[in-house]
C-alpha cells in the first residue's frame, strides 16, 4: 500500500490520516485487506488499525513507482495488491474480484479498476510480482533510478485486464472528495454497513455480522417485551457470543434463543389480553343490567 505521497491538492496535510465516516482513510483501506497474509505500508510508521510492515522508498517522495518497489522488497509473494491509502469505497470483496481475474487468466499481468471516466487506475490492481519486477528492473537500467517517474511508464509496458467499477476506485484527491465521501456514507444504503465496520475497527473486533439478524432481534424485543429490551438484548447476546468464545455462528445461535424467548414473552401478553376480555365484558354487562335511581321529583312550586 502506498500511503506517502505529498497531498499537494489537500494543502499538504497528511490524507492516510484524514478521517471519513470516523476512521482513517489508512484504516478504511486497510480493512479491505484484512485477508492477506501479509500488509506492507509505503510510509512514515504510524498507529493502525491493523498491524502491518512499514516500509520507505529512499529517497522519501521518491514518487510511486520509487514506493512500489520499495514495497516489493518486503514480500515474496508471486501475486500482490496494490492500493493507495485514499480509498474510502474499497471492500474486501473488490480485492477478491481482482485477484480472482488474474488467476483466471494466466496471460495478463494484472488486474485493475477503471472510474467512473473509463481511467484506469493502477494503485486499485492486482499484479503478478515477477512482471513488476521486470519492469521496474527495466525502468531503473533505462533511467538511473526510479525516483519521480509516473506510474503509466510501468503499466504501459504490462498486459492488463479492466475491472469498471466507479465506486471502490473513487480517490480522494481533493477536500470536495472527502466531503463528497463524507455525505455518500451516511446515505440511507450504506449508514449501518460504515458504522457497524467503523465500530469493529474502532473495537478490534474482526467478526462478520449479519446485521439482519441482530436488527430482527431487537425488533423483537422492543415489541415482545419493552422497547428499551432492543439494545440491552443485542448486548447481551454479543456478551455470550464472547464468552462461548465463538463466531458469527455463536453470534447467530445466540441471537436464535433471545428471539425465542422475546416470542414467548409476546405469546404470554397476548394470552393475557385474551384472557382479561371476557371479564371486561361482562362488567359492561353488569353496570348496564343495574337499574338507574329513580329520578328525584320535580320539587318546582306549582304554577299559579
Amino acid at each position: 500500500m502506498l500511503a506517502g505521497g505529498g497531498a499537494r491538492r489537500l494543502g499538504g496535510v497528511d490524507k492516510p490520516a484524514v478521517r471519513v465516516g470516523g476512521r482513517a482513510l489508512l484504516d478504511r483501506v486497510l480493512g479491505a485487506c484484512a485477508d492477506a497474509r501479509q500488509t506492507v505500508v509505503v510510509a512514515a510508521p504510524r498507529p493502525t488499525a491493523r498491524p502491518v510492515r512499514w516500509a520507505r522508498e529512499d529517497p522519501p517522495g521518491g514518487g510511486p513507482l520509487a514506493a512500489l518497489d520499495a514495497g516489493l522488497r518486503h514480500t515474496t509473494a508471486d501475486v500482490v495488491v496494490v492500493l493507495s491509502a485514499d480509498l474510502p469505497f474499497l471492500h474486501g470483496d473488490t480485492v477478491r474480484t481482482l485477484r480472482a481475474v488474474l488467476s483466471g487468466d494466466p496471460d495478463t499481468a494484472g488486474a485493475l479498476l477503471t472510474d467512473a471516466d473509463g481511467r484506469d487506475q493502477p494503485l486499485v490492481a492486482a499484479y503478478r510480482a515477477p512482471a513488476l519486477h521486470r519492469e521496474l528492473a527495466a525502468l531503473a537500467r533505462e533511467h538511473g533510478a526510479l525516483t519521480g517517474l509516473p506510474l503509466r511508464r510501468l503499466t504501459g509496458a504490462l498486459d492488463l485486464t479492466r475491472v469498471p467499477d466507479p465506486v471502490a476506485s473513487f480517490d480522494c484527491d481533493t477536500w470536495d472528495d472527502i466531503a463528497t465521501a463524507r455525505a455518500r456514507i451516511r446515505e440511507h444504503g450504506h449508514v449501518l454497513d460504515e458504522w457497524i465496520s467503523a465500530a469493529k475497527d474502532e473495537l478490534g473486533i474482526d467478526l462478520d455480522v449479519d446485521i439482519k439478524v441482530l436488527l430482527d432481534l431487537a425488533r423483537d424485543a422492543a415489541h415482545g417485551v419493552a422497547r428499551p429490551a432492543a439494545p440491552l438484548t443485542t448486548f447481551l447476546v454479543g456478551y455470550a457470543a464472547g464468552r462461548a468464545q465463538g463466531g458469527p455462528e455463536a453470534v447467530a445461535e445466540a441471537s436464535r434463543k433471545a428471539a425465542a424467548l422475546a416470542q414467548r414473552w409476546a405469546d404470554e401478553a397476548t394470552a393475557a389480553k385474551a384472557d382479561a376480555a371476557p371479564d371486561a365484558t361482562k362488567a359492561d354487562a353488569a353496570t348496564e343490567a343495574t337499574p338507574k335511581a329513580d329520578a328525584a321529583p320535580d320539587a318546582r312550586p306549582d304554577a299559579g
